[in-house]
């Protein structure tokens, strides 16, 4: 098991094996459905197997909670199209996406989803010196944006039509964490 960030109730792991079958339960659940890939793409052990693991430079993890794993994170480097659809050109940033959710419902609403993201923040700005973080959660998940924005996310950039969810093109925010950002 490869760890990526610990603290004494949130462990964030690379993604292995076994977990498999927690995704699939997960990710076959209409309740999380609703929030993450739409509650018309349940997935099974194949779309799992074909959605998650693959060789790319994205990190997935499992996000465990006092030791129960309860939900998944991703985070990659902004490649070339998205940093010009997002409107980075900077070359030299170092910009970093971020994805996630909390599998287990029983676990929402806990305040779970806030320490996550801002251990994430410190893990991304202090280990793999990101000079911006970016999200783009899709603009009618109010819960999820303003989670964000507790912990330190500015909306930047309405991205409209961006995906598709339950057969809809749904707008999305751009929404950006920088260290260097005044609160």
């Amino acid at each position: 098991m490869t760890l990526i960030y610990k603290s004494e109730e949130i462990t964030v792991r690379e993604l292995e094996k076994s977990d498999e079958l927690t995704l699939v339960s997960w990710l076959s659940n209409p309740s999380l459905l609703q929030y993450y890939e739409g509650r018309d793409r349940p997935h099974n052990l194949e779309m799992v197997r074909d959605s998650y693991y693959v060789e790319d430079e994205e990190n997935r993890c499992i996000i465990e909670y006092k030791g129960r794993p309860i939900g998944y994170i991703q985070f990659y480097l902004l490649d070339e199209a998205s940093r010009k659809e997002y409107g980075y050109s900077q070359k030299n940033e170092k910009i970093y996406g971020m994805d996630q959710f909390i599998g287990e419902i029983d676990y929402w609403n806990k305040g779970i989803g806030k320490k996550l993201v801002k251990s994430m923040l410190g893990y991304l700005v202090h280990h793999e010196e990101a000079d911006r973080i970016v999200m783009d959660p899709q603009a009618w998940n109010m819960r999820a944006i303003a989670c964000y924005e507790k912990c330190g996310f500015k909306k930047v950039k309405l991205l409209q039509q961006h995906e598709k969810h339950e057969g809809q093109w749904r707008d999305c925010w751009l929404i950006e964490y920088s260290p260097n950002q005044s609160e």
